[in-house]
């Protein structure tokens, strides 16, 4: 019954259901340490021949997602404007197949591939604000509801074989001050990447290179961060 309701929508939508290229300047604002947009003079840059990477959105949303990181083959870009055939198929967008024509901005892609690759050698190199290594951090701060309070960096333990991003050893605490007692109590935490959390409070982005041993505690009347001797093991710290 599954298979079928899932063969009538797919019908359905192939029929009725339209999309939308999603405009992905707001998602980097917000997310500036894990998205990633290329720069003006690349974008000017693109020209027939050249693969470029969007986001579609499914109207209405798809089963599984409500949109997808698709690559489109380039065959005109004039003016502000790009023209091209997607180079792959949906997951979950079917009213849309591999080949099929579409038109959108330049200020749309999100990532490229240069039919001449030497063409990159023409820009300059500009540093990458994403970080991909992982953390330990509180949950509260990565929802949101509470500020980081504490943090401190210990010998990396977490990364296992085939990892593709390594333990970077920072363990991430949230403030205290605004915890409810039963979070105090019971605190839960996540192995993610540093740049969710930077995301969120980039407050600590100065400290970020300190060696393993560093540990800084969030003064609550100034906001800044105060290196400590308090460490992991002297047991309110302790993450575990």
């Amino acid at each position: 019954m599954r298979k079928l309701k899932g063969r009538l929508y797919d019908r359905w939508q192939r029929t009725f259901g339209r999309h939308a290229v999603r405009d992905p300047r707001p998602i980097a604002a917000e997310s500036p340490y894990t998205f990633f947009i290329p720069s003006e003079d690349r974008l000017a840059a693109i020209e027939p021949g050249d693969h470029v990477k969007i986001i579609i959105a499914s109207i209405p949303a798809g089963r599984k997602y409500d949109a997808e990181r698709l690559w489109v083959k380039v065959t005109d870009a004039p003016g502000d404007d790009i023209i091209g055939n997607l180079d792959n198929d949906p997951s979950d967008i079917p009213q849309l197949r591999s080949g099929d024509s579409i038109r959108f901005k330049r200020w749309h892609v999100i990532d490229y591939i240069w039919l001449d690759q030497a063409k990159e050698e023409r820009f300059p190199v500009i540093a990458s604000k994403q970080k991909w290594e992982r953390c330990l951090v509180d949950r509260q701060v990565l929802d949101g509801t509470a500020r980081i309070g504490f943090l401190y960096r210990e010998e990396p333990d977490m990364t296992r074989e085939g990892d593709k991003y390594p333990d970077s050893g920072w363990r991430i605490r949230a403030d205290v001050h605004q915890l409810s007692d039963e979070e105090c109590s019971n605190p839960a935490s996540d192995y993610i990447a540093i740049g969710k959390v930077l995301n969120k409070d980039d407050s600590w982005l100065h400290l970020i290179d300190a060696p393993v041993g560093s540990a800084y505690l969030r003064d609550p009347d100034t906001g800044e961060f105060e290196k400590t001797e308090f460490t992991a093991g002297d047991g309110d710290g302790d993450v575990s």
